[in-house]
């Protein structure tokens, strides 16, 4: 075992054995105190998760794009398990092409190296 080990294991000997010896001496005081800490823990987690989680980008664009998306998937694949119709055969001309809506997600392409050669040794 190395020092840091050891320190980690001696305080949590010296805790256990505070926590027991103050259980014994003062069961209520003891109660308390953990029902104080666990209540201010829970008042700054419930502060964090109002506060923080506005500003890691709920509200934002993509995220409202991205939920938009995640509704009319869900709609399409509840139509489709509902509405199961007998297949008819039509042909595709004769299918009306649907506009579609542009989307607002900005898709950018990265250039790859596609027209570099290899320099392998073939064998």
């Amino acid at each position: 075992m190395n020092a840091r080990n050891i320190m980690v294991f001696t305080l949590i000997i010296l805790a256990i054995v505070g926590l027991g010896s103050w259980l014994v001496e003062n069961p209520l005081g003891l109660l308390r105190k953990i029902l104080v800490t666990a209540a201010v823990i829970g008042i700054i987690y419930f502060i964090y998760r109002r506060w923080f989680s506005r500003r890691r980008g709920a509200g934002s664009n993509e995220q409202r794009a991205f939920l938009k998306a995640a509704k009319q998937s869900k709609k399409r694949l509840k139509k489709k398990s509902t509405a199961k119709t007998p297949k008819t055969t039509v042909s595709p001309l004769s299918k009306k092409r649907t506009t579609r809506k542009k989307s607002n997600a900005n898709l950018t392409v990265i250039e790859g190296k596609k027209n570099k050669k290899n320099n392998r040794a073939s064998f």
